[in-house]
C-alpha cells in the first residue's frame, strides 16, 4: 500500500491509481470491481480491518465489499440512500447507456446485507461523513476535520477515461443520475477547503489551486 495522509494508504494498482481502493486506519473504503479481488486480499495480508465504508454503491467501488466483509468477518457501512442496491433490491450503478450496462454486467459483485447505515454527520475512522449525491444517491465525502483530508468517491476525479492522464474533471454524465446535483456536491466539497483529495479514479488531487478553479468554473443550474 501506498501511505498517502496521516493513517491513510491506497492499495496498490498497477500500473497506475484508477479504481481506488482506501485503507483510513483500520477501515477499508470502497471496495473495487469484483475482478479486483486478488490485488485487494493481497494487500490486506496482515492487516487487521474493522470495517468496510463505501463511498457509494456503484460496480467499481462495491465489488468485493461482500467478500471483504465475509472473509475478514467485519460489517458493511454505505448511506442510507444506496442501501437497498447494495443489498440487491436496486439496480447496482446508474443509467441505461450502453457503457455504464456493459460495466455493471461484468464489474458488479454480489450483494451484501449493510450492517451500518451511515447519514450525515456520522463518523468513519475519524473523518466525518457528508452526503454528496448526484453521481449516485448515496453518494458521500469522507472529510477529516483536523487536517481536511477528503475522500470523495466520484464526485469528483483525477483522470482522462481515455489517456488515463492526470485531470481534474467531472464524472460523465452517462454514470451520473444526476449531473447538476453533482455540481453541487463539487460545491461543497470546494467549501471544505480540502487539502488533499482523494478521488475514487486517478491519482491524489494536490493543487488545491487547480482544484478551486475548477470547482468555481462549473456551470450553475
Amino acid at each position: 500500500m501506498k501511505r498517502l495522509a496521516s493513517g491513510v494508504w491506497r492499495v496498490k494498482e498497477l500500473p497506475a491509481p484508477t479504481i481506488n481502493v482506501y485503507l483510513a486506519e483500520n477501515v477499508l473504503i470502497d471496495a473495487g470491481r469484483r475482478w479486483d479481488r486478488r490485488r485487494i486480499f493481497s494487500d490486506l495480508v496482515g492487516v487487521e480491518i474493522a470495517e468496510v465504508a463505501l463511498t457509494h454503491v456503484h460496480p467499481d467501488h462495491q465489488g468485493c465489499a461482500k467478500w471483504v466483509c465475509e472473509s475478514h468477518k467485519v460489517p458493511l457501512a454505505c448511506h442510507a440512500d444506496d442501501v437497498d442496491a447494495m443489498e440487491g433490491r436496486a439496480p447496482v450503478g446508474s443509467g441505461k447507456a450502453l457503457l455504464p450496462r456493459i460495466y455493471d454486467k461484468i464489474w458488479t459483485g454480489p450483494p451484501h446485507k449493510v450492517d451500518r447505515v451511515l447519514n450525515e454527520g456520522d463518523e468513519v475512522a475519524g473523518f466525518r461523513v457528508i452526503h454528496a449525491p448526484g453521481h449516485a444517491p448515496g453518494e458521500v465525502i469522507f472529510f477529516r476535520d483536523s487536517d481536511r483530508v477528503a475522500i470523495c468517491g466520484d464526485v469528483v476525479r483525477n483522470m482522462s477515461y481515455l489517456t488515463l492522464m492526470p485531470g481534474v474533471r467531472e464524472p460523465p454524465d452517462e454514470m451520473t443520475y444526476d449531473p447538476d446535483e453533482n455540481r453541487r456536491s463539487i460545491r461543497k466539497l470546494a467549501a471544505l477547503e480540502p487539502t488533499l483529495i482523494l478521488p475514487g479514479h486517478g491519482p491524489a488531487i494536490t493543487d488545491m489551486d487547480e482544484f478551486t478553479s475548477f470547482a468555481a468554473a462549473l456551470p450553475v443550474d
